[in-house]
């Protein structure tokens, strides 16, 4: 009964301390003063005008890629390549041009080769593993003392 006394005790007191006159949270643009209205700084860029291009040609792992861009304001045009697994090397030229979008052309340069083989990749079994405790008779120990 004491225990119930001081919770309600607790609770009313509580509630008299609680002030809503505090500002609560709700979701609002920043509060601008007119001071900082004047001075504010606009942060849009200009045209947007670069260009760039790359390529990887490693001999050892016949990986050849690249890419090449260009932007001039909405305009934007580029390719990139890969050399395929099958040997073909295949281009998409593109262009960007505000309203049409992304407009891509692929293309494929070579002949596609594939290796000559009797058994399909998918009819191979995969390798068993086989997992044991080391043989004890090939096992060395050295001890050291100080």
């Amino acid at each position: 009964m004491v225990s119930k006394v001081i919770l309600v005790v607790l609770g009313l007191a509580a509630l008299v301390a609680s002030d809503d006159s505090f500002e609560r949270y709700r979701y609002a643009p920043p509060r601008v003063s007119s001071a900082s209205r004047e001075s504010f700084e606009s942060f849009e860029s200009g045209e947007a005008k670069y260009n760039f291009n790359w390529a990887v040609s490693d001999d050892s792992s016949s990986n050849e890629f690249g890419h090449q861009e260009a932007r001039d304001g909405e305009n934007t045009q580029g390719s990139y390549y890969v050399q395929l697994p099958d040997g073909r090397l295949q281009k998409v030229s593109f262009h960007v041009d505000g309203d049409d979008g992304y407009v891509a052309e692929v293309t494929y340069s070579g002949e596609a080769q594939f290796p000559d083989s009797d058994e399909s990749f998918e009819s191979r079994e995969a390798p068993r593993r086989y997992y044991a405790a080391p043989d004890s008779s090939t096992v060395q120990v050295q001890i050291w003392k100080a």
